[in-house]
């Protein structure tokens, strides 16, 4: 079984990730870790990262062969990254949604490597919804795609009222349910 995990920042695609793939015993990865380092090695954090992104294709370029070649090398594991349901198609594909002041809040309080220091939530808000919008730009440029539009999706879940292990159990549930 290969799952893929979108969703919003902040929705807890990482935590998620790392709960299924233990109860399930899968090998799991992250394609916003993977960028993440991208950037780092450049000198950059995420949002300068996307923002180069939007003139030079091998910021996503790099990340895309990468989830096709495991999406046909290998399987039973789990993988988040926004485009990860549509470079590995032959998987179960969640969405993790969240209001975009509760992901601004966890975002702000992970303080992660490849983000850029906010002095607060309101600060972190304002980035998430630029990265929202240049992470758009880039997907419609490139595949023509829409990350958000729900169908291509088997189960969406919001997770703004609701912890990541309750997150875990729904789909859990749902895995049980549908593939008996």
């Amino acid at each position: 079984m290969i799952i893929t995990i979108s969703g919003d920042p902040g929705s807890g695609k990482s935590t998620v990730r790392n709960l299924l793939a233990e109860r399930l015993s899968l090998k799991k990865y992250s394609i916003g870790d993977l960028r993440g380092k991208m950037a780092l090695d450049r000198g950059l954090n995420i949002d300068e990262l996307n923002k180069l992104g939007e003139k030079k294709a091998f910021t996503d370029e790099d990340a895309d062969e990468y989830q096709k070649k495991l999406g046909k090398e290998e399987d039973n594991f789990i993988i988040d990254g926004r485009l990860s349901y549509h470079f590995i198609p032959d998987s179960l594909k969640l969405f993790l949604s969240v209001d975009a002041r509760e992901g601004a809040k966890r975002i702000f309080g992970d303080k992660r490597e490849d983000e850029a220091e906010a002095d607060g939530v309101e600060e972190v808000e304002e980035r998430v919804k630029k990265r929202i919008e240049s992470d758009k730009k880039r997907y419609q440029k490139y595949y023509g795609l829409d990350y958000e539009k729900k169908d291509n999706y088997d189960l969406i879940i919001d997770t703004t009222e609701i912890s990541a292990k309750e997150a875990t159990d729904k789909i859990i549930s749902f895995i049980q349910k549908t593939y008996k």
